[in-house]
């Protein structure tokens, strides 16, 4: 069954279903009003005019909660609040001592549908009229006690939850608000990339074109070299673009590990990552193939493992062929990862072998495990290099 964020509005029918279900789930505690419409031996007219009541009450009451976050204005909370309270003491007044229970939910719903000023105030007045309408009600005083309790817990913690709504909308838009901002700079930095290296190119381009339209009637062989100068610049231009597109596609390591921890905690996987890893003495390009298998690992675990847990570990060795940088990505999954090589894994497979690095992938008794290695090259890859971690675990 499809789940709802906490803080976030069902999306679907589905979504609706769900978070209906988990609001009505406390509605088991109207059990006293239903048995004393059934058992409590009231006439049938009696009956009919509780059952409306009741079923009133709790519609109303959904609809509070049910809208929580939503902005409403306090004052027709307030009023509905009110007319929630005023049905508790009617139904309690004229049908016995068992409709007290009723003001525990109008105190739930002040919690959940208020800011928490005004239910700090709310919920106690609603203490307050249901212990009046308690010591009214015959018999009523033996039930206060138990009704006092869950009346200001209930409405307590709703407080906490709405608040913890709030707090986690405002972190979403954050959070959209500095993706947003980052793919604007993203595009921003592109645009003068391509314009500090295009506009002198293009700029010359122009001018000799010009030049060799000039020559061309009278000087066809000083308008042909104008015409091989063109060829050469743009040439020049187009490996530049591809340079700069390169490396604007091409990922880092340590943003990889920090989308990482966020793709699997939103997947509900324990992540064991490496903090702040040292990458130096790294080349470029095998940074970023190991950043590319970083991605397609976790896109797997993600997607086919069902895995609980996600380890991740980037170590140094040293090899018959030199050192080398070790990342290794294991899952305790038994879903689809660990099967044949798709075009991820393919594909993953040439990149590595591009930077001089291999993969390995596989099953184990318990999961699925990739190893992705890449040469270390230059004096910082040391002769220690030999199973040091690059950074420590999370």
């Amino acid at each position: 069954m499809s789940s709802v964020g906490i803080g976030q509005r069902p999306q679907n029918r589905k979504q609706q279903i769900v978070k209906v279900v988990w609001t009505g789930i406390w509605l088991v505690y109207l059990s006293a009003p239903v048995s004393d419409l059934v058992h409590g031996g009231h006439s049938t007219g009696v009956v009919v005019l509780g059952w409306i009541g009741l079923i009133a009450f709790v519609l109303w009451y959904g609809a509070l909660v049910f809208r929580t976050g939503r902005g409403d204005g306090n004052r027709m909370v307030l009023g509905s609040l009110g007319a929630l309270a005023t049905q508790a003491a009617v139904l309690s007044l004229t049908l016995g001592r068992e409709w007290l229970v009723l003001f525990v939910y109008v105190a739930i719903a002040a919690g959940a549908a208020l800011p928490l000023r005004w239910a700090r105030l709310t919920i106690p007045a609603v203490a307050a009229v249901l212990t009046t309408v308690a010591l009214i009600v015959p018999g009523g005083r033996a039930y206060l006690a138990g009704l006092l309790i869950p009346a200001f817990l209930g409405g307590f913690a709703m407080t906490g939850v709405r608040e913890l709504l709030r707090t986690t909308i405002a972190l979403r838009e954050a959070r959209a608000t500095v993706a947003q901002l980052a793919a604007n700079e993203e595009r921003l930095r592109l645009a003068r990339d391509l314009h500090d290296l295009l506009g002198h190119s293009l700029s010359l381009i122009t001018l000799k074109s010009e030049l060799a339209g000039r020559m061309l009637p009278d000087h066809p062989e000083k308008a042909a070299q104008q015409v091989a100068d063109i060829e050469q610049v743009s040439r020049q231009a187009l490996v530049d673009v591809r340079e700069a597109v390169t490396g604007y596609r091409r990922p880092r390591l340590a943003g990889e590990l920090a989308g990482t921890q966020v793709a699997l905690t939103a997947a509900g996987v324990r992540a064991d990552l490496p903090v702040e890893p040292d990458l130096t003495g790294v080349p470029e390009e095998s940074e970023s193939a190991l950043a590319w298998a970083l991605r397609e690992a976790v896109t797997n675990v993600v997607r086919h493992s069902g895995a609980r847990r996600c380890t991740v570990e980037l170590l140094r060795r040293q090899t018959l062929d030199g050192p080398v940088l070790e990342l290794s990505v294991e899952d305790d999954g038994s879903g689809g990862s660990g099967g044949s090589h798709g075009n991820g894994l393919t594909g993953l497979t040439e990149r590595l072998e591009k930077a001089g690095g291999t993969l390995e992938a596989g099953r184990m008794r318990h999961g699925f495990r990739l190893v992705a290695r890449v040469p270390l090259t230059g004096a910082e890859a040391g002769a220690d290099a030999a199973d040091d971690p690059v950074g420590s675990g999370a």
